[in-house]
């Protein structure tokens, strides 16, 4: 274990993270996953409480997406997706499509989630120039939002954190006030107040807005803010009005997250760019897409001379095993009722989350589908000055009883596999209540 940290730290640069933590912080190397658990080089097992970064659908070492991966493998690795097609990626295409339905009829593949969230911005405005609209370059995103951190994903997030440092070289968009309530509830005074900011920014700029932006029901990297399905009804009925396009980042809460297979059908409303990622291969391989619809894609379409054709691309676009992986996903999808089962597993976090209700330093307890989080607070009901690192003792506790939690500021989450049980759901609360104790 001690070896492979100390050769870990003379050559790895982790992601979003101060490496001087490490000095102080130990690794956690792991060897293998089974099922919601992680098993570490040392034997010790940890309940993997946020699907490691919300990817993981189906627990780890699935043996469906496994098998389909390693049978893709035998098959076809890779092939450029300009001038040639594969099997899988058409597959993936058409499987995708029939679950959004009508009027989405084409799929882009990209990499990631920012990849997915230039891709979105990128075809918007390109729309609009291609339409006659060149002016219409400007986006429109909420107070809290996070779409990745490529530069194009980076201007759109609002999260001082990841943001500021980088702001000499980002867009300006216009900036909404978010649509939850305190603490990350939903509120439809919130919402409300959110829609008039929202109407008298397109009133003023709709000549020059190309599309809103925003992460249907839940802005995650924020603090798990909740909004109301009726909020996103409401925004559609905006864009529609001045003319913009309406661009719904699931990357993290697409694939059942929020109890709807996608986020946007609970609000019966179809955006003009739909970006889907994470869940997308199940967590096995990076793969992420934007699906449009056809008035879309047909101001795209002419002869090459006129560079009216999207000219964006990745290099493992479209990769065949990534695509053999989400097929394998949207498999179990199609074979088991995993969404009536998430019903269940979030009316179980609902039980044990009861237990912190009246806790003196826990407010906001909140869930939508299999996202369930809380705050943490000081004596007086207010949020720790970040700089304490609450989170990060909540983090350091559920280690030692063998959990991942991983903390967003003073914002404890829970994003488990789909493949937890109720026991387990009520075990890693209860980790996290006695977190809480170690934390305040």
């Amino acid at each position: 274990m001690s070896d492979l940290c100390a050769r870990d730290l003379r050559v790895l640069w982790h992601p979003c993270t101060q490496m001087q933590d490490h000095e102080w912080l130990p690794l956690v190397p792991i060897a293998r996953g089974e099922g919601p658990w992680l098993i570490a080089e040392s034997g010790k097992r940890y309940f993997d409480g946020i699907s490691s970064w919300w990817v993981n659908l189906f627990g780890h070492a699935n043996p469906t997406i496994s098998a389909a991966v390693a049978k893709q493998a035998h098959t076809l690795e890779h092939v450029i997706l300009a001038g040639f097609t594969h099997r899988p990626a058409i597959e993936l295409a058409e499987r995708l499509l029939a679950l959004v339905g009508p009027p989405f009829s084409r799929v882009f593949y990209a990499d990631s989630g920012s990849a997915a969230i230039e891709v979105a911005l990128k075809m918007s405005f390109h729309f609009w120039r291609n339409v006659g609209q060149p002016g219409k370059q400007r986006f429109v995103v909420f107070d809290g939002a996070y779409h990745g951190e490529t530069l194009g994903a980076l201007s759109m997030t609002q999260v001082p954190l990841y943001r500021e440092t980088y702001g000499a070289l980002l867009l300006d968009p216009l900036v909404a006030p978010s649509p939850s309530g305190a603490f990350g509830s939903v509120d439809p005074a919130a919402s409300a107040a959110s829609l008039d900011a929202l109407r008298t920014l397109l009133e003023t700029y709709a000549e020059t807005v190309a599309a809103v932006v925003i992460e249907p029901l839940v802005q995650c990297a924020a603090g798990m803010r909740m909004h109301d399905p009726g909020f996103l009804s409401r925004l559609r009925s905006l864009c529609d009005r001045y003319s913009v396009h309406l661009i719904a980042d699931e990357v993290a809460v697409g694939f059942g997250r929020t109890g709807a297979m996608f986020a946007h059908q609970k609000a019966g409303i179809r955006p003009d760019f739909l970006c889907l990622g994470k869940g997308l291969t199940g967590g096995y391989l990076p793969l992420s897409c934007v699906l449009t619809n056809e008035h879309v894609y047909a101001a795209f379409y002419d002869e090459y001379r006129t560079l009216k054709a999207f000219l964006h691309s990745h290099s493992f676009t479209g990769n065949p095993l990534a695509c053999a992986a989400a097929l394998a996903s949207l498999d179990i999808f199609a074979t088991e009722p995993v969404l009536a089962r998430n019903a269940k597993l979030g009316t179980a976090m609902d039980k044990a989350l009861r237990e912190l209700a009246g806790h003196p330093h826990v407010r906001g307890i909140r869930r939508m589908g299999m996202i369930a989080a809380f705050d943490l607070v000081d004596g007086k009901g207010q949020p720790y000055p970040w700089q304490e690192r609450r989170g990060l003792r909540v983090y350091q506790h559920a280690l030692t009883e063998g959990a991942l939690l991983r903390p967003l500021g003073n914002t404890v989450y829970f994003m488990p596999p789909y493949v937890a049980t109720p026991d387990e759901l009520a075990w890693l609360v209860s980790v996290a209540a006695r977190g809480v104790e170690a934390a305040t």
